[in-house]
């Protein structure tokens, strides 16, 4: 590898620290090296360019906001957890320069996750919004502890309306996050399938919806109330009534860079899903 970028969590000095020694070290080796914090966007944009590896250093939310940036030009991702849960990390921040030098020379396997593609009609009469999805899209109302009216559709066939606390759309990377909070099952992480789970309805259906991956969904806000889009927990995004979101799997998917086993998924999930 000949250049390797690093996405820190700003609000984390020990973040910053563990970047800072990374960034000596891969130096050291003849390595280019750029540094940035995750929550800036447009300049890590600008460094992406030749960039073969992308090491994030925080949690899961740091990883999604990554996954934003690097997913379209297929640049895998290595994560290095200083959080608490550490679904999507791969080294903990203590082995993480013991285990650097494996993947430099080659070592690991590549996992691919499944992403969304949403895009929000915004009748404003401009281009409509897209967006990537690592985790989760949701729907849920704002500040007022009202229901909110979500007429859903399934490749153009009409399904439900949901009256709810909103409706969460996730894939299976973000089957064991909100979803799984919200009643949804969980999928192994390299399924492509689209979960669709009602949060909190009443008297409508209650049931979570499993979606083999060519499924277009469609969601639209019918009630007067103020509600919201949120895109990975990071975007947020204001929807009027008649708003309507699509949302389908995208082409895209995320790369993350593992050299842990391959076979790890079901014998940790419960001890992460305990924290």
């Amino acid at each position: 590898m000949n250049n390797i970028g690093i996405l820190y969590h700003p609000l984390n000095d020990d973040a910053l620290a563990l970047a800072q020694k990374l960034s000596g070290f891969l130096e050291s080796k003849g390595i280019g090296c750029w540094l940035c914090s995750a929550w800036d966007g447009q300049q890590a944009c600008e460094q992406l360019d030749g960039t073969e590896l992308v090491l994030t250093i925080g949690g899961d939310g740091t990883i999604l906001r990554a996954a934003q940036l690097a997913s379209p030009q297929s640049i895998p991702i290595t994560g290095i957890n200083l959080g608490r849960l550490g679904f999507l990390t791969e080294l903990a921040a203590g082995e993480a320069m013991d285990k650097l030098p494996e993947l430099l020379a080659g070592g690991g396997w590549t996992d691919e996750r499944a992403m969304l593609e949403v895009e929000l009609d915004n009748r404003s009469g401009q281009d409509n919004d897209k967006l990537l999805v690592l985790n989760d899209a949701v729907i849920a109302r704002g500040e007022v502890a009202r229901i909110i009216y979500v007429e859903a559709a399934i490749d153009d066939q009409p399904l439900t309306t949901y009256k709810a606390d909103g409706v969460i759309t996730a894939t299976a990377t973000g089957s064991t996050g909100y979803a799984l909070a919200a009643g949804g099952p969980v999928l192994h992480p390299q399924a492509e399938q689209i979960l669709l789970v009602p949060i909190m309805p009443h008297l409508s259906l209650p049931y979570s919806l499993v979606l083999p991956e060519g499924t277009v969904v469609k969601l639209r806000v019918g009630n007067i109330h103020k509600a919201m889009l949120s895109i990975d927990g990071h975007i947020s995004l204001p929807l009027e009534s008649n708003s309507s979101i699509t949302i389908k799997r995208s082409r895209i998917k995320t790369r993350f860079l593992r050299i842990g086993d391959r076979g790890s998924f079901y014998s940790t999930l419960e001890q992460k899903l305990k924290g």
